[in-house]
Protein backbone atom coordinates (compact mmCIF):
# COMPACT_ATOMS: atom_id res chain seq x y z
CA UNK A 1 0.00 0.00 0.00
CA UNK A 2 3.06 2.10 0.52
CA UNK A 3 4.58 1.20 -2.83
CA UNK A 4 6.91 4.00 -4.15
CA UNK A 5 6.90 4.92 -7.92
CA UNK A 6 9.63 7.12 -9.44
CA UNK A 7 9.35 8.79 -12.54
CA UNK A 8 12.23 10.89 -13.46
CA UNK A 9 14.91 12.70 -11.79
CA UNK A 10 12.61 16.07 -12.12
CA UNK A 11 9.36 14.81 -11.30
CA UNK A 12 8.77 16.21 -7.77
CA UNK A 13 7.67 13.55 -5.17
CA UNK A 14 4.43 13.50 -4.28
CA UNK A 15 4.25 13.73 -0.19
CA UNK A 16 1.20 13.85 2.19
CA UNK A 17 2.09 17.70 2.16
CA UNK A 18 -0.67 20.17 3.13
CA UNK A 19 -2.31 22.50 0.55
CA UNK A 20 -0.17 24.98 1.01
CA UNK A 21 2.89 23.42 -0.13
CA UNK A 22 1.83 23.86 -3.20
CA UNK A 23 2.91 27.54 -3.81
CA UNK A 24 6.53 25.81 -3.78
CA UNK A 25 5.40 23.67 -6.36
CA UNK A 26 4.25 26.45 -8.55
CA UNK A 27 7.34 27.86 -8.22
CA UNK A 28 9.18 24.97 -9.30
CA UNK A 29 6.86 23.84 -11.95
CA UNK A 30 6.92 27.45 -13.60
CA UNK A 31 10.95 27.32 -13.87
CA UNK A 32 11.25 23.26 -15.19
CA UNK A 33 8.40 21.21 -16.74
CA UNK A 34 10.13 17.91 -18.23
CA UNK A 35 9.51 14.25 -18.87
CA UNK A 36 12.00 11.30 -17.30
CA UNK A 37 14.34 11.08 -20.07
CA UNK A 38 17.63 13.41 -19.91
CA UNK A 39 18.48 12.99 -23.85
CA UNK A 40 14.57 13.81 -24.63
CA UNK A 41 14.44 17.45 -26.93
CA UNK A 42 13.00 20.34 -25.14
CA UNK A 43 9.87 21.36 -24.78
CA UNK A 44 7.66 23.99 -25.90
CA UNK A 45 5.73 24.78 -22.84
CA UNK A 46 5.47 28.44 -22.28
CA UNK A 47 4.81 30.90 -19.18
CA UNK A 48 0.86 30.53 -19.26
CA UNK A 49 0.99 26.57 -19.96
CA UNK A 50 3.23 26.00 -17.15
CA UNK A 51 1.58 28.47 -14.90
CA UNK A 52 -1.49 26.53 -15.83
CA UNK A 53 0.19 23.14 -14.80
CA UNK A 54 1.68 24.59 -11.57
CA UNK A 55 -1.50 25.43 -10.45
CA UNK A 56 -3.28 21.92 -11.13
CA UNK A 57 -0.76 20.00 -9.35
CA UNK A 58 -1.47 17.74 -6.98
CA UNK A 59 0.79 18.24 -3.77
CA UNK A 60 -1.35 15.29 -2.26
CA UNK A 61 -4.39 14.31 -0.94
CA UNK A 62 -5.24 13.28 2.83
CA UNK A 63 -4.29 10.07 3.43
CA UNK A 64 -2.68 9.28 -0.10
CA UNK A 65 0.21 6.95 -0.21
CA UNK A 66 3.52 8.27 -1.14
CA UNK A 67 4.33 8.17 -4.96
CA UNK A 68 6.70 8.90 -7.32
CA UNK A 69 4.69 10.42 -10.43
CA UNK A 70 3.13 13.80 -10.48
CA UNK A 71 -0.82 13.79 -10.53
CA UNK A 72 -2.84 16.91 -11.61
CA UNK A 73 -6.86 18.13 -11.30
CA UNK A 74 -9.02 20.97 -12.01
CA UNK A 75 -10.56 22.54 -14.26
CA UNK A 76 -10.94 23.70 -18.23
CA UNK A 77 -13.47 25.85 -19.60
CA UNK A 78 -15.72 24.54 -22.34
CA UNK A 79 -17.99 27.01 -22.96
CA UNK A 80 -16.89 31.03 -21.88
CA UNK A 81 -20.63 32.20 -22.46
CA UNK A 82 -22.02 29.83 -20.63
CA UNK A 83 -19.59 29.11 -17.43
CA UNK A 84 -19.32 25.22 -18.39
CA UNK A 85 -16.47 23.65 -17.21
CA UNK A 86 -15.23 20.11 -16.68
CA UNK A 87 -13.30 18.30 -13.75
CA UNK A 88 -10.63 15.98 -14.73
CA UNK A 89 -8.15 13.93 -13.20
CA UNK A 90 -4.76 13.12 -14.27
CA UNK A 91 -1.72 10.98 -13.42
CA UNK A 92 1.57 10.71 -14.92
CA UNK A 93 2.92 7.12 -16.05
CA UNK A 94 4.77 5.53 -12.81
CA UNK A 95 7.50 5.16 -15.28
CA UNK A 96 9.12 7.16 -18.10
CA UNK A 97 5.70 9.14 -18.65
CA UNK A 98 7.25 10.65 -22.11
CA UNK A 99 7.43 7.45 -24.21
CA UNK A 100 4.04 6.12 -22.67
CA UNK A 101 0.72 6.87 -24.45
CA UNK A 102 -2.23 8.95 -23.19
CA UNK A 103 -5.64 7.37 -21.95
CA UNK A 104 -9.00 8.67 -21.40
CA UNK A 105 -11.41 7.13 -19.39
CA UNK A 106 -14.98 7.55 -19.23
CA UNK A 107 -17.56 5.75 -17.17
CA UNK A 108 -21.49 6.07 -18.25
CA UNK A 109 -24.60 6.68 -16.43
CA UNK A 110 -25.54 8.74 -18.26
CA UNK A 111 -24.55 11.45 -14.93
CA UNK A 112 -22.06 9.03 -13.62
CA UNK A 113 -18.57 9.80 -12.31
CA UNK A 114 -15.36 8.81 -13.71
CA UNK A 115 -13.56 9.24 -10.77
CA UNK A 116 -15.83 7.78 -8.15
CA UNK A 117 -15.93 4.55 -10.19
CA UNK A 118 -12.91 4.27 -12.64
CA UNK A 119 -10.69 6.20 -10.22
CA UNK A 120 -11.47 5.17 -6.91
CA UNK A 121 -13.60 1.87 -6.85
CA UNK A 122 -11.95 0.24 -10.46
CA UNK A 123 -8.45 0.99 -12.05
CA UNK A 124 -7.25 4.53 -11.12
CA UNK A 125 -3.99 4.62 -8.51
CA UNK A 126 -5.96 5.45 -5.46
CA UNK A 127 -8.45 3.16 -4.22
CA UNK A 128 -11.05 3.86 -0.82
CA UNK A 129 -11.00 2.03 1.73
CA UNK A 130 -13.90 0.24 4.48
CA UNK A 131 -13.18 2.18 7.62
CA UNK A 132 -10.44 3.88 6.77
CA UNK A 133 -10.24 7.86 5.64
CA UNK A 134 -7.25 6.50 3.88
CA UNK A 135 -6.66 6.04 0.09
CA UNK A 136 -4.92 2.47 -0.73
CA UNK A 137 -2.19 1.79 -3.75
CA UNK A 138 -4.06 0.44 -6.47
CA UNK A 139 -1.47 -2.45 -7.27
CA UNK A 140 -2.88 -2.53 -10.87
CA UNK A 141 -3.58 0.27 -11.49
CA UNK A 142 -3.80 1.55 -15.31
CA UNK A 143 -1.40 4.20 -14.71
CA UNK A 144 1.80 1.81 -14.60
CA UNK A 145 0.98 1.71 -18.42
CA UNK A 146 0.08 4.82 -19.37
CA UNK A 147 -0.42 8.49 -18.48
CA UNK A 148 -4.08 8.22 -17.41
CA UNK A 149 -6.92 10.79 -17.27
CA UNK A 150 -10.29 10.69 -15.38
CA UNK A 151 -12.83 13.57 -16.80
CA UNK A 152 -16.20 14.15 -14.79
CA UNK A 153 -18.84 14.58 -17.99
CA UNK A 154 -20.88 16.14 -18.65
CA UNK A 155 -21.51 19.33 -16.99
CA UNK A 156 -23.57 18.47 -13.83
CA UNK A 157 -21.94 15.40 -12.80
CA UNK A 158 -19.08 15.10 -9.85
CA UNK A 159 -17.45 18.30 -9.54
CA UNK A 160 -18.09 19.71 -13.21
CA UNK A 161 -20.58 22.07 -13.54
CA UNK A 162 -22.02 25.42 -15.32
CA UNK A 163 -23.11 28.66 -14.44
CA UNK A 164 -26.37 28.61 -17.30
CA UNK A 165 -28.50 26.52 -15.20
CA UNK A 166 -30.61 26.14 -18.59
CA UNK A 167 -27.94 24.21 -19.56
CA UNK A 168 -28.81 20.94 -17.74
CA UNK A 169 -31.92 20.79 -19.61
CA UNK A 170 -30.48 20.30 -22.73
CA UNK A 171 -27.78 17.48 -22.18
CA UNK A 172 -27.59 14.60 -24.23
CA UNK A 173 -25.13 12.83 -26.09
CA UNK A 174 -24.71 15.58 -28.78
CA UNK A 175 -23.82 18.20 -26.30
CA UNK A 176 -21.85 15.39 -24.29
CA UNK A 177 -19.60 14.89 -27.26
CA UNK A 178 -19.09 18.28 -28.39
CA UNK A 179 -17.92 19.60 -24.76
CA UNK A 180 -15.70 16.35 -24.45
CA UNK A 181 -13.86 17.19 -27.72
CA UNK A 182 -13.36 20.75 -26.74
CA UNK A 183 -11.90 19.94 -22.88
CA UNK A 184 -9.48 17.67 -24.84
CA UNK A 185 -8.72 20.49 -27.13
CA UNK A 186 -8.43 23.18 -24.07
CA UNK A 187 -6.49 20.11 -22.11
CA UNK A 188 -3.67 20.04 -24.63
CA UNK A 189 -3.50 23.79 -24.14
CA UNK A 190 -2.37 23.61 -21.05
CA UNK A 191 0.02 20.36 -21.40
CA UNK A 192 1.25 20.74 -24.61
CA UNK A 193 4.16 17.87 -23.94
CA UNK A 194 1.48 15.25 -23.93
CA UNK A 195 -0.17 16.51 -27.56
CA UNK A 196 2.51 14.18 -29.69
CA UNK A 197 1.65 11.21 -27.72
CA UNK A 198 -0.73 8.46 -29.02
CA UNK A 199 -4.05 8.59 -27.73
CA UNK A 200 -7.05 6.89 -26.52
CA UNK A 201 -10.06 6.33 -25.40
CA UNK A 202 -11.45 3.86 -23.00
CA UNK A 203 -14.17 3.76 -20.83
CA UNK A 204 -17.76 1.14 -19.24
CA UNK A 205 -21.28 0.92 -19.86
CA UNK A 206 -22.86 4.32 -21.27
CA UNK A 207 -19.39 4.99 -22.61
CA UNK A 208 -20.29 2.35 -25.69
CA UNK A 209 -21.94 6.15 -26.63
CA UNK A 210 -19.29 8.23 -25.07
CA UNK A 211 -16.45 6.71 -26.13
CA UNK A 212 -17.45 6.36 -30.18
CA UNK A 213 -19.08 9.47 -30.04
CA UNK A 214 -15.87 11.67 -28.88
CA UNK A 215 -13.72 9.09 -30.96
CA UNK A 216 -15.77 10.27 -33.96
CA UNK A 217 -15.70 13.77 -32.98
CA UNK A 218 -11.98 13.78 -33.01
CA UNK A 219 -11.48 11.71 -36.46
CA UNK A 220 -14.00 14.36 -37.88
CA UNK A 221 -11.64 17.24 -36.32
CA UNK A 222 -8.91 16.14 -37.22
CA UNK A 223 -9.60 15.68 -40.97
CA UNK A 224 -11.49 19.04 -41.05
CA UNK A 225 -7.66 20.82 -39.55
CA UNK A 226 -6.28 22.86 -38.43
CA UNK A 227 -3.29 21.08 -37.61
CA UNK A 228 -2.94 22.34 -34.26
CA UNK A 229 -6.15 21.38 -33.26
CA UNK A 230 -5.05 17.60 -34.39
CA UNK A 231 -5.30 14.88 -31.65
CA UNK A 232 -3.09 12.09 -32.38
CA UNK A 233 -5.99 9.19 -31.68
CA UNK A 234 -5.06 5.84 -32.07
CA UNK A 235 -7.88 3.46 -30.56
CA UNK A 236 -10.93 3.30 -28.07
CA UNK A 237 -11.88 0.24 -26.18
CA UNK A 238 -15.43 -0.03 -24.27
CA UNK A 239 -16.59 -3.02 -21.61
CA UNK A 240 -19.42 -3.86 -20.83
CA UNK A 241 -21.12 -0.92 -23.08
CA UNK A 242 -24.84 0.34 -24.23
CA UNK A 243 -24.27 0.39 -28.35
CA UNK A 244 -27.04 -0.94 -29.35
CA UNK A 245 -31.15 -0.73 -27.98
CA UNK A 246 -32.34 -3.83 -29.39
CA UNK A 247 -29.55 -6.35 -28.87
CA UNK A 248 -28.79 -4.35 -25.38
CA UNK A 249 -32.36 -5.26 -24.56
CA UNK A 250 -33.05 -8.16 -26.07
CA UNK A 251 -29.51 -9.54 -24.54
CA UNK A 252 -30.23 -8.77 -21.07
CA UNK A 253 -33.79 -10.28 -20.79
CA UNK A 254 -31.92 -13.69 -22.48
CA UNK A 255 -29.47 -13.59 -19.89
CA UNK A 256 -31.36 -13.54 -17.29
CA UNK A 257 -33.53 -16.69 -17.73
CA UNK A 258 -30.33 -18.10 -19.12
CA UNK A 259 -29.20 -17.46 -15.30
CA UNK A 260 -31.82 -17.91 -13.62
CA UNK A 261 -32.87 -14.86 -12.66
CA UNK A 262 -36.09 -14.52 -14.13
CA UNK A 263 -39.04 -17.16 -14.42
CA UNK A 264 -40.02 -18.85 -17.73
CA UNK A 265 -43.31 -17.11 -17.77
CA UNK A 266 -41.84 -13.74 -16.83
CA UNK A 267 -39.60 -14.76 -19.99
CA UNK A 268 -41.80 -15.76 -22.17
CA UNK A 269 -44.28 -12.51 -21.48
CA UNK A 270 -41.40 -10.47 -22.04
CA UNK A 271 -40.70 -12.44 -25.40
CA UNK A 272 -44.17 -12.17 -26.66
CA UNK A 273 -45.20 -8.32 -25.34
CA UNK A 274 -42.27 -6.38 -25.97
CA UNK A 275 -40.29 -5.25 -29.62
CA UNK A 276 -37.00 -3.83 -28.95
CA UNK A 277 -36.55 -2.26 -32.06
CA UNK A 278 -39.21 -0.04 -31.16
CA UNK A 279 -38.84 2.74 -28.51
CA UNK A 280 -42.78 2.64 -27.26
CA UNK A 281 -43.69 -0.07 -25.46
CA UNK A 282 -47.55 -1.46 -25.29
CA UNK A 283 -49.16 -1.81 -21.51
CA UNK A 284 -48.64 -5.29 -22.09
CA UNK A 285 -44.89 -4.85 -22.07
CA UNK A 286 -44.75 -2.53 -19.32
CA UNK A 287 -46.44 -4.92 -17.06
CA UNK A 288 -44.20 -7.74 -18.34
CA UNK A 289 -40.98 -5.71 -17.67
CA UNK A 290 -42.00 -4.88 -14.12
CA UNK A 291 -41.86 -7.98 -13.23
CA UNK A 292 -38.69 -8.35 -14.75
CA UNK A 293 -37.16 -5.62 -12.89
CA UNK A 294 -38.76 -6.84 -9.91
CA UNK A 295 -35.98 -9.32 -9.11
CA UNK A 296 -32.88 -6.68 -9.26
CA UNK A 297 -33.63 -4.82 -5.73
CA UNK A 298 -33.02 -8.76 -4.47
CA UNK A 299 -29.62 -8.93 -6.21
CA UNK A 300 -26.86 -6.81 -7.80
CA UNK A 301 -27.68 -6.97 -11.60
CA UNK A 302 -23.81 -5.02 -12.22
CA UNK A 303 -22.29 -8.51 -10.71
CA UNK A 304 -24.96 -11.65 -10.03
CA UNK A 305 -23.06 -13.42 -7.82
CA UNK A 306 -21.60 -10.88 -5.06
CA UNK A 307 -23.92 -9.73 -2.04
CA UNK A 308 -25.61 -6.49 -2.17
CA UNK A 309 -24.89 -3.77 0.74
CA UNK A 310 -26.86 -3.83 3.48
CA UNK A 311 -25.03 -1.78 5.70
CA UNK A 312 -26.62 1.61 7.66
CA UNK A 313 -28.29 3.86 5.31
CA UNK A 314 -27.57 1.74 2.28
CA UNK A 315 -31.28 2.40 1.05
CA UNK A 316 -30.15 5.93 0.12
CA UNK A 317 -28.16 7.71 -2.17
CA UNK A 318 -25.14 5.85 -1.92
CA UNK A 319 -27.33 2.65 -3.68
CA UNK A 320 -29.80 4.57 -5.66
CA UNK A 321 -30.13 7.33 -8.24
CA UNK A 322 -33.59 9.66 -7.15
CA UNK A 323 -34.59 10.10 -10.20
CA UNK A 324 -34.42 8.55 -13.91
CA UNK A 325 -32.63 9.96 -16.47
CA UNK A 326 -35.28 10.41 -18.93
CA UNK A 327 -34.79 9.99 -22.71
CA UNK A 328 -31.40 8.14 -22.40
CA UNK A 329 -30.53 4.78 -24.01
CA UNK A 330 -31.68 2.22 -24.59
CA UNK A 331 -35.21 4.20 -24.06
CA UNK A 332 -37.41 1.37 -23.56
CA UNK A 333 -35.76 0.49 -20.62
CA UNK A 334 -34.36 3.64 -18.98
CA UNK A 335 -37.57 4.37 -17.09
CA UNK A 336 -37.45 1.60 -14.82
CA UNK A 337 -36.49 1.78 -10.97
CA UNK A 338 -34.13 -1.45 -11.39
CA UNK A 339 -32.35 0.16 -14.35
CA UNK A 340 -31.10 3.06 -12.46
CA UNK A 341 -29.69 1.03 -9.77
CA UNK A 342 -25.64 1.35 -9.27
CA UNK A 343 -23.39 -1.06 -9.35
CA UNK A 344 -21.78 -2.63 -6.61
CA UNK A 345 -18.04 -4.79 -5.73
CA UNK A 346 -16.96 -7.38 -4.05
CA UNK A 347 -17.55 -4.57 -0.90
CA UNK A 348 -20.82 -3.99 -2.13
CA UNK A 349 -20.56 -0.99 -0.58
CA UNK A 350 -17.77 1.05 -1.73
CA UNK A 351 -19.96 3.45 -2.92
CA UNK A 352 -20.55 4.40 0.51
CA UNK A 353 -16.71 5.00 1.09
CA UNK A 354 -16.21 6.54 -1.65
CA UNK A 355 -18.56 9.63 -1.51
CA UNK A 356 -17.38 10.38 2.27
CA UNK A 357 -14.23 10.93 0.83
CA UNK A 358 -15.37 12.67 -1.68
CA UNK A 359 -17.30 15.21 0.24
CA UNK A 360 -14.30 15.82 2.82
CA UNK A 361 -13.59 19.84 2.41
CA UNK A 362 -9.74 18.92 2.57
CA UNK A 363 -9.76 16.36 -0.28
CA UNK A 364 -12.15 18.66 -2.51
CA UNK A 365 -9.05 21.86 -1.50
CA UNK A 366 -6.22 19.31 -2.33
CA UNK A 367 -8.21 18.11 -5.83
CA UNK A 368 -8.81 21.92 -6.99
CA UNK A 369 -12.26 21.32 -6.50
CA UNK A 370 -15.86 22.37 -5.87
CA UNK A 371 -14.26 26.15 -5.78
CA UNK A 372 -17.77 27.47 -6.87
CA UNK A 373 -19.66 25.71 -3.72
CA UNK A 374 -22.21 23.54 -5.73
CA UNK A 375 -25.87 23.87 -3.87
CA UNK A 376 -25.50 19.43 -3.46
CA UNK A 377 -23.14 16.88 -2.61
CA UNK A 378 -20.78 15.54 -4.77
CA UNK A 379 -22.25 11.98 -5.92
CA UNK A 380 -21.28 8.69 -7.66
CA UNK A 381 -24.49 9.37 -10.24
CA UNK A 382 -25.86 13.33 -10.60
CA UNK A 383 -29.63 13.65 -9.38
CA UNK A 384 -29.21 17.15 -10.95
CA UNK A 385 -29.25 15.56 -14.35
CA UNK A 386 -32.63 13.65 -14.97
CA UNK A 387 -33.32 14.72 -18.61
CA UNK A 388 -31.23 13.31 -22.07
CA UNK A 389 -32.55 15.08 -24.98
CA UNK A 390 -31.06 13.25 -28.13
CA UNK A 391 -29.56 9.34 -27.44
CA UNK A 392 -28.58 7.30 -30.57
CA UNK A 393 -30.49 3.91 -30.57
CA UNK A 394 -27.10 2.43 -32.13
CA UNK A 395 -23.88 3.61 -31.99
CA UNK A 396 -22.71 0.93 -34.57
CA UNK A 397 -22.93 2.94 -37.44
CA UNK A 398 -19.96 4.98 -35.87
CA UNK A 399 -17.84 2.14 -34.72
CA UNK A 400 -18.28 1.17 -38.13
CA UNK A 401 -16.92 4.61 -39.46
CA UNK A 402 -14.36 4.06 -36.85
CA UNK A 403 -12.79 1.29 -37.62
CA UNK A 404 -12.99 2.38 -41.57
CA UNK A 405 -11.01 5.03 -40.24
CA UNK A 406 -7.79 2.84 -39.37
CA UNK A 407 -8.59 2.88 -35.27
CA UNK A 408 -8.04 0.16 -32.99
CA UNK A 409 -11.37 -0.94 -31.64
CA UNK A 410 -11.82 -3.00 -28.76
CA UNK A 411 -14.71 -4.46 -26.79
CA UNK A 412 -14.80 -6.33 -23.60
CA UNK A 413 -17.52 -7.80 -21.21
CA UNK A 414 -17.38 -9.42 -17.82
CA UNK A 415 -19.09 -12.32 -18.14
CA UNK A 416 -20.98 -12.09 -14.76
CA UNK A 417 -22.67 -8.72 -15.49
CA UNK A 418 -26.58 -8.28 -15.74
CA UNK A 419 -26.75 -4.91 -16.52
CA UNK A 420 -24.86 -5.09 -20.45
CA UNK A 421 -23.81 -8.99 -20.12
CA UNK A 422 -22.10 -10.54 -22.60
CA UNK A 423 -25.08 -11.92 -24.33
CA UNK A 424 -26.07 -8.70 -25.27
CA UNK A 425 -22.82 -7.28 -26.57
CA UNK A 426 -22.36 -10.79 -28.69
CA UNK A 427 -25.74 -9.89 -30.05
CA UNK A 428 -24.61 -6.32 -30.54
CA UNK A 429 -21.18 -7.13 -32.31
CA UNK A 430 -23.32 -9.94 -34.81
CA UNK A 431 -25.06 -7.17 -35.94
CA UNK A 432 -22.02 -5.55 -37.37
CA UNK A 433 -21.37 -8.43 -39.88
CA UNK A 434 -17.96 -8.04 -39.62
CA UNK A 435 -15.66 -11.10 -40.96
CA UNK A 436 -14.11 -13.34 -38.49
CA UNK A 437 -10.36 -13.59 -38.62
CA UNK A 438 -9.65 -15.74 -35.67
CA UNK A 439 -12.70 -17.96 -33.92
CA UNK A 440 -13.16 -17.66 -30.54
CA UNK A 441 -10.68 -19.19 -28.49
CA UNK A 442 -9.59 -19.23 -24.64
CA UNK A 443 -7.14 -16.98 -23.10
CA UNK A 444 -5.30 -17.11 -19.93
CA UNK A 445 -4.27 -15.29 -16.45
CA UNK A 446 -1.26 -17.24 -15.27
CA UNK A 447 -2.85 -21.04 -15.48
CA UNK A 448 -6.32 -20.31 -15.35
CA UNK A 449 -8.75 -19.33 -18.36
CA UNK A 450 -8.81 -15.75 -18.22
CA UNK A 451 -11.56 -15.24 -20.66
CA UNK A 452 -12.53 -16.04 -24.42
CA UNK A 453 -11.63 -14.03 -27.33
CA UNK A 454 -12.42 -13.52 -30.62
CA UNK A 455 -10.71 -11.28 -33.78
CA UNK A 456 -13.09 -9.81 -36.15
CA UNK A 457 -11.57 -7.77 -39.05
CA UNK A 458 -10.79 -4.62 -37.67
CA UNK A 459 -12.16 -5.28 -33.66
CA UNK A 460 -11.27 -7.82 -31.11
CA UNK A 461 -13.79 -9.24 -28.79
CA UNK A 462 -12.73 -10.55 -25.27
CA UNK A 463 -15.02 -11.85 -22.31
CA UNK A 464 -13.24 -11.58 -18.82
CA UNK A 465 -14.15 -14.64 -16.53
CA UNK A 466 -15.99 -14.16 -13.74
CA UNK A 467 -16.33 -10.06 -13.30
CA UNK A 468 -19.05 -8.46 -12.93
CA UNK A 469 -20.19 -4.74 -15.11
CA UNK A 470 -16.67 -2.66 -13.59
CA UNK A 471 -14.23 -5.23 -15.25
CA UNK A 472 -11.40 -3.40 -13.40
CA UNK A 473 -12.86 -3.89 -9.71
CA UNK A 474 -14.01 -7.95 -9.73
CA UNK A 475 -10.96 -9.02 -11.77
CA UNK A 476 -8.06 -5.99 -11.46
CA UNK A 477 -5.26 -8.21 -12.52
CA UNK A 478 -6.91 -9.58 -15.85
CA UNK A 479 -8.19 -5.93 -16.76
CA UNK A 480 -4.58 -4.70 -16.58
CA UNK A 481 -3.52 -7.77 -19.04
CA UNK A 482 -6.15 -6.79 -21.04
CA UNK A 483 -5.48 -3.00 -21.32
CA UNK A 484 -1.98 -3.98 -21.65
CA UNK A 485 -2.66 -5.73 -24.59
CA UNK A 486 -5.02 -3.26 -26.29
CA UNK A 487 -2.26 -0.82 -25.93
CA UNK A 488 0.09 -2.84 -27.48
CA UNK A 489 -2.40 -4.43 -30.13
CA UNK A 490 -0.76 -8.04 -29.32
CA UNK A 491 -3.01 -11.09 -28.81
CA UNK A 492 -4.21 -11.81 -25.32
CA UNK A 493 -2.09 -14.98 -23.87
CA UNK A 494 -3.12 -17.72 -26.12
CA UNK A 495 -1.58 -20.54 -23.62
CA UNK A 496 -1.27 -20.76 -19.64
CA UNK A 497 2.18 -18.80 -17.92
CA UNK A 498 3.53 -18.80 -14.49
Amino acid sequence: MGQQHTTSSCALPITMAPAHCSLLLMALALSLICFSSATAAPLQVDDAAAAQQAADRVAGLPGQPAVGFAQYAGYVTVNESHGRALFYWFFEATAKPDKKPLVLWLNGGPGCSSIGYGEAEELGPFLVQKGKPELKWNNYSWNTEANLMFLESPVGVGFSYTNTSDDLFELGDEITADDAYVFLLNWFKRFPQFKSHDFYIAGESYAGHYVPQLSERILDGNKAGPKERFINLKGLMVGNALMDDETDQTGMIDYAWDHAVISDRVYGDVKSQCNFSMTSVTDACNTALEDYFDVYPLIDMYSLYTPVCYDDGSSGSARHRKVAVHGAAPRIFSKYRGWIMKPAGHDPCTAKYTEAYFNRPDVQAALHANGTKMGYNWAHCSDTIYRWNDAAFSTLPIIRKLIAGGLRVWVFSGDTDGRIPVTATRLTLNKLGLKTVEEWTPWYDHQQVGGWTIVYKGLTFVTIRGAGHEVPLHAPRQALTLFRNFLAGTKMPQTPFL
